[in-house]
């Protein structure tokens, strides 16, 4: 499988990272692109190129994306994956620079040059998608698949109680991107917040003494942190990994197709996404179970690596 990661690392993002890393043998890494969402898009793309080095991925191309959402203004979360979105332990940058090319023009590149040969795992906000697809209406035929970790179909919100924060920060992305005609599945935090760890989990980490491990395991303390000061809950949730590990193996989960649709109007539930079964727009794939202990047996595993 060619994939090619967009992503605004972000914590989890970094630990979707690490499992993606860890399963090279069925898994190429083609390109990332970076986005607005956890942090600014410049210091996204500046987190995914210091994780590729930690990784050995140290020839995968790495573009700047969409600075700011299409219609609204830029909302970022260093209060949940801190300053540097990596929960202060960022560490040096990288010897590399991101490449010349926009994210957006660096994926219908990619998708012209391989028609029919790459998936799109999207980890944050939709808005390089988008902005692909508006440069290259045939996208969607070009591309073999796409992941989109985003949405809360049934479930309240994480940054408001409607919406989720993927889907939030760009709604009017979302809207175009699942509606495009794409091969799409989409992994919103009906199936997510069930994938939970703890500090016993997190500590199990640091026993490995694999470097990794050690750092994945510094991430996930500050973000349990966060979860018991701003939620008063001792677990946080490991939204990105789900959506590298069902991309990988669509075996972990069970999927019915429905029209997705994101709330644009109303301002008080503005990147709310519901779903149906009926016509009009074209269906995406939802998930309706996942295999939580499977992916997080197999998170841990690749954190020790």
């Amino acid at each position: 499988m060619r994939i090619v990661l967009d992503t605004d690392p972000g914590i989890d993002d970094a630990l979707a990272i690490f499992y993606l890393a860890a399963h090279r043998d069925v898994a190429e890494l083609v390109a990332v692109g970076s986005v607005h969402g956890n942090v600014p898009s410049p210091t996204a793309a500046a987190n995914a190129l210091r994780l590729l080095d930690r990784v050995g991925w140290t020839e995968v191309p790495v573009a700047v994306g969409a600075h700011q959402p299409l219609a609204q203004e830029l909302s970022t979360g260093e209060v949940v994956h801190g300053g540097d979105g990596l929960a202060g332990v960022a560490g040096p940058p990288s010897s590399r620079a991101p490449v010349s090319v926009s994210a957006a023009e660096q994926l219908v590149g990619l998708a012209r040059a391989h028609p029919g040969e790459l998936t799109v795992i999207a980890l944050g906000p939709l808005t390089n998608i988008a902005l692909a697809a508006l440069i290259e209406p045939e996208l969607p035929e070009l591309l073999r698949s796409v992941t989109v970790m985003g949405g809360a179909i049934g479930t309240t919100g994480n940054i408001t109680p409607h919406a989720e924060a993927n889907i939030w920060h760009d709604p009017e992305a979302a809207a175009l991107v699942l509606g495009k005609g794409f091969d799409l599945t989409l992994v919103g935090l009906e199936v997510t917040a069930t994938a939970q760890v703890d500090a016993a989990w997190v500590e199990d980490l640091t026993g490995s003494g694999g470097p990794n491990a050690g750092f994945a395991a510094d991430l996930l303390r500050h973000y349990l942190g966060v979860y018991s000061r701003l939620l008063g809950q001792d677990t946080c949730y490991l939204h990105d990994p789900l959506a590298v590990a069902v991309t990988l193996d669509p075996g972990l989960a069970a999927t019915r197709d429905l029209v997705v649709d994101v709330e644009l109007r109303d301002p008080d539930t503005r990147g709310k996404t519901t779903a149906s079964e009926s016509a009009g727009r074209p269906a995406v794939k939802t998930l309706d179970q996942f295999d939580v202990t499977t992916c997080l047996n197999r998170l841990a595993a690749a954190l020790r690596r």
